[in-house]
């Protein structure tokens, strides 16, 4: 507690504004406008000027949310999995440089996706926000996130991270082997302990 008798507390985690703008553009490209979702997230502030910062976890939380809401599962899963196909477009355009892409696309699967993986997990926070990160290089290759913001506070009866899924499918299939493919094989929302996901190609 503060000297003025406020409740003090950790700040929010953050994740990165790919959450957020790039459903938007999937809204858009699919329906016209993501401002039916965006106001029902408490996010009508986006529809003027989307972020260029971190944003608030609980606002991707809510995003995600209002799009099962109002679209219902299985719309608001492909609304989601554009998205995160277009942030791996954005991540291999931006933010992974391009020797570095040059030098993974050479190697082996099995090693590629090694490297790949231990990159992403140092930037884990930027995704994951509170959630926590880790992967097994074995075969199939598999990602588990922890607390996962995508479906956190949901119950359904498939899985809902459908935003990671193509995030990671894009990356893998341009990065590791173009016949890469990646399911969530487990899913907090169906009562899993964490969201997992296996890549194999």
């Amino acid at each position: 507690m503060d000297g003025h008798g406020k409740i003090e507390g950790p700040l929010p985690a953050r994740i990165g504004p790919n959450a957020i703008i790039r459903v938007a553009e999937a809204l858009v490209s699919r329906h016209g406008s993501a401002d039916p979702c965006f106001m029902a997230a408490g996010l009508s502030h986006y529809l003027t000027a989307l972020p260029q910062e971190m944003v608030d976890e609980r606002e991707v939380i809510a995003l995600q949310t209002a799009l099962r809401d109002q679209l219902g599962v299985e719309e608001a899963a492909a609304v989601s999995r554009d998205a995160g196909l277009r942030t791996g477009d954005y991540l291999l355009a931006h933010r992974i440089p391009k020797p570095a892409q040059v030098l993974l696309r050479l190697l082996p699967p099995r090693p590629a996706a090694r490297i790949l993986l231990s990159a992403v997990g140092k930037h884990a926070w930027t995704f994951a926000g509170s959630g926590q990160f880790r992967f097994d290089s074995g075969y199939p290759v598999r990602v588990t996130i922890a607390d996962c913001p995508i479906c956190r506070g949901s119950v359904a009866h498939v899985p809902l991270c459908d935003f990671y899924t193509g995030a990671f499918e894009r990356l893998f299939s341009i990065l590791v082997s173009r016949r890469a493919q990646v399911r969530e094989v487990q899913c907090q929302a169906m009562g899993a302990d964490a969201c997992v996901f296996e890549m194999r190609w």
